[in-house]
């Protein structure tokens, strides 16, 4: 007997399909798994269906997975995830359900809508929000639900996934979070799609490995992009503001007049130190610099010395100036010359043109201040 072919497969497979629907209401567990997966398979073998005959499977095989355990829903869900036609009501049951059955549909089905996945990111908990986050391609407004709901976890998920596409604000808020958390650092920094500006927020935060991957980012930048950066983050800059030191006026008046008189030089820096004068040490520098003083602050406050290596090294000044306000900024940690001798290797292998490029992110700052 000759096998029948593929129009008489469909025709019998079509004739099966009320036959298929009508046992949808079986009581018996174990014969509605069976129903479950001869239908499915009906869905997978029949001809192209139309938008009611779609609607149709979806509702039947939604009603028979309702009692089955997770396993099947599982197995299920899994075997309809890449399907593009399947049906749209199923995939967003799944979408909702356990883990187990939602996280192949939320990482892969194209059925889902931004919509749908938008709701699940309000509603279900960070194993369903980092599954999403995992999909090939997750619009800004997804993302934008993802970083407003998702743990730490799911954003470092998110922001390891260069198919995620976040906004600005969305962006800034990660990197808010990253700040604090050095879990993120690695994700944050090496995110392609991060604005350059938003990377060099980053530099006081992270590690020297990090550090040094920002640096050579920013030198091999091209001018323009790195002007339209600077450009991008002057909005943030300027919001960004702290309290100043109850000296500062008086500093500053004396700091200036100096500067008017050609007798501000680094040389002077090293006396403030000497005498304590942190708030006219803090202003030099920056002036020298050509940075804000809240940078110049940060940088004593928590005695970064690879961040001081940067600025010093953009007003090229000599190395041995640099040792001295190493040693001067550790003041009594332990073996203060051993650690800047350290830096000081480092500080002999920044280049004036990466040490000047990162410089620009951080002059921003100074910018916005005197606006």
């Amino acid at each position: 007997m000759n096998a029948p072919s593929a129009v008489e497969s469909a025709t019998i497979q079509a004739s099966r399909l009320p036959d298929l629907i009508a046992l949808a209401s079986e009581e018996s567990s174990e014969k509605r798994r069976l129903l479950l997966r001869e239908l499915t398979d009906h869905f997978f073998g029949a001809a192209e269906q139309n938008a009611n005959e779609n609607a149709l499977y979806g509702d039947v095989l939604a009603r028979l997975c309702d009692d089955m355990e997770v396993v099947v829903r599982a197995e299920l869900a899994a075997r309809f995830a890449p399907a593009a036609n399947a049906p749209h009501s199923l995939i967003r049951r799944f979408a909702h359900d356990a883990v187990e059955v939602a996280e192949p549909v939320l990482r892969v089905s194209p059925v889902l809508t931004d919509d749908d996945l938008i709701q699940v990111a309000r509603k279900r908990g960070q194993a369903h929000l980092r599954a999403v986050s995992g999909r090939a391609v997750v619009s800004e407004a997804v993302s934008d639900v993802i970083v407003e709901h998702g743990d730490d976890d799911t954003l470092n998920a998110l922001l390891r996934n260069d198919g995620a596409r976040l906004s600005r604000a969305a962006s800034e808020t990660a990197v808010e979070r990253a700040k604090v958390n050095p879990a993120l650092h690695a994700a944050t920094v090496e995110r392609k799609s991060l604005p350059a500006d938003l990377l060099n927020e980053m530099y006081f935060a992270v590690e020297a490995r990090l550090r040094q991957q920002i640096l050579e980012q920013n030198a091999r930048m091209d001018p323009e992009l790195l002007e339209a950066a600077l450009a991008a983050g002057r909005a943030r800059v300027a919001a960004e503001d702290g309290a100043l030191p109850a000296d500062y006026a008086e500093n500053l008046a004396y700091v200036d007049e100096l500067q008017a008189a050609g007798q501000l030089t680094p040389e002077v820096l090293i006396r403030f130190l000497r005498a304590n004068g942190r708030t006219p040490f803090l202003i030099a520098l920056s002036k020298l610099a050509d940075v804000d003083f809240h940078t110049a602050r940060g940088i004593v406050e928590r005695k970064d010395l690879d961040v001081l290596s940067v600025v010093c090294k953009a007003a090229d000044m000599d190395r041995a100036i640099y040792l001295t306000y190493a040693v001067a900024v550790l003041g009594s940690e332990d073996n203060p010359m051993g650690k800047a001798a350290a830096y000081g290797r480092m500080y002999g292998e920044l280049t004036r043109d990466a040490a000047l490029r990162t410089l620009r992110f951080w002059r921003m700052r100074r910018g916005a201040q005197a606006a």
